[in-house]
């Protein structure tokens, strides 16, 4: 079975058992996680989206919280004698999906007749 969720602004295609780093989450090693914006679910040929993935979840587990590697940002104007230099490490948080939770299918509501009123 697998999924595709979205977290800080990016979508991930994630199975039971992946490990992948994800923009910086409040949450300590050790830790759960439940990723409740689920877009699709899929287990083979039967896929489930949109509405019908609403009340699907996936929970994983924090493995590690860190930085990426350093980002050099070099700007230089040419003939001016001016030239800076940055760099950035994006933090990053490191998870394990324990569980892809399908939910259940929504409920699809039969329009009833509606009573006239006198």
């Amino acid at each position: 079975m697998y999924a595709v969720i979205q977290t800080g602004g990016k979508q991930y295609r994630v199975q039971e058992g992946d490990v992948l780093r994800v923009e910086k989450l409040d949450v300590e090693a050790g830790g759960k996680v439940k990723f409740d914006n689920v877009l699709l679910v899929g287990e083979g040929a039967k896929i489930k989206a949109g509405a019908d993935a609403a009340g699907a979840s996936v929970t994983a587990e924090v493995t590690a919280q860190g930085l990426g590697k350093k980002v050099e940002i070099f700007k230089k104007r040419r003939r001016k004698h001016s030239k800076r230099t940055l760099g950035h490490r994006q933090p990053f948080t490191e998870v394990r999906i324990v569980k892809i939770g399908a939910g259940r299918a929504a409920a699809k509501k039969k329009a009833e007749p509606k009573e006239e009123k006198e």
